[in-house]
């Protein structure tokens, strides 16, 4: 061992993995127990919040699908289903602040939620959308215009898992340019969604074009995932990216 060592010199040591305390904030998860394809229980929103505690976030603004043809969730549901899991949270003494938005789907009826006085946001001013995995919306833009027209700033969650995109990279500086912020999922540069969905979100991190990061936490292959990504260099890039809103929330 020492030969080599002359020989080649001491290799540096590994990097510590990356504490998810600098950012402070998940925006993108799926918490509530029994609403959508997230958590199914109490016990497994427990779960989930302790692992999500143990990576360092300190703070969690859960998002629960509204789809009109799946999940048919209301702000009112949402809200009484984020006061159950605060108060496990209490219960078990996790010391972790925890909020509600939701995931808007955009489908026939979004534009109509979206004028409801009661609409889903984080700090009051960020909308999170998301569009089918299959299809570019025809409508895009169009719900874009429409939520920024209420004042409101749209987020674009997981873009690098749409593959319409995949072929014009440019759709996502034009999208960018026109005031839509966009999510990184955490666990795409693992490779957990696809080969391409990890390489759109290393290109996405290179330009500059993330402005938050989510774990779009839904089960524990999601949690070990994360645990997985924490020495990955592109999670570490974008961390430390001062473009990254996270820490403001």
């Amino acid at each position: 061992m020492g030969i080599f060592s002359n020989i080649f010199g001491k290799s540096e040591p590994p990097a510590p993995p990356v504490d998810f305390s600098s950012v402070i904030t998940d925006m993108h998860s799926h918490l509530i127990p029994g609403i959508d394809d997230g958590a199914q229980t109490i016990e497994d929103s427990i779960i989930l919040i302790k692992g999500l505690y143990k990576l360092g976030f300190r703070k969690l603004i859960t998002t629960p699908h509204i789809m009109s043809d799946y999940y048919k969730n209301t702000p009112e549901n949402i809200n009484a289903g984020l006061d159950k899991v605060r108060e496990a949270i209490a219960k078990e003494g996790i010391e972790m602040q925890i909020d509600a938005a939701a995931e808007y789907y955009l489908d026939e009826q979004f534009l109509d939620k979206l004028k409801a006085p009661n609409v889903l946001t984080f700090r009051d001013k960020y909308l999170l959308f998301e569009t089918s995995y299959i299809n570019r919306p025809d409508n895009l833009y169009a719900c874009i215009f429409a939520i920024q027209a209420q004042g409101l700033k749209a987020v674009m969650a997981h873009p690098e898992r749409y593959p319409f995109f995949y072929e014009d990279f440019d759709e996502y500086k034009r999208l960018h340019d026109r005031g839509v912020l966009l999510q990184l999922n955490t666990n795409s540069l693992t490779g957990y969604y696809s080969p391409a969905a990890r390489m759109i979100a290393m290109k996405l991190i290179d330009a500059n074009l993330i402005d938050f990061i989510g774990t779009d936490c839904h089960h524990t292959k999601h949690l070990d995932s994360l645990f997985r990504v924490q020495n990955d260099k592109y999670l570490k890039k974008i961390i430390t990216s001062d473009s990254l809103l996270n820490r403001t929330l």
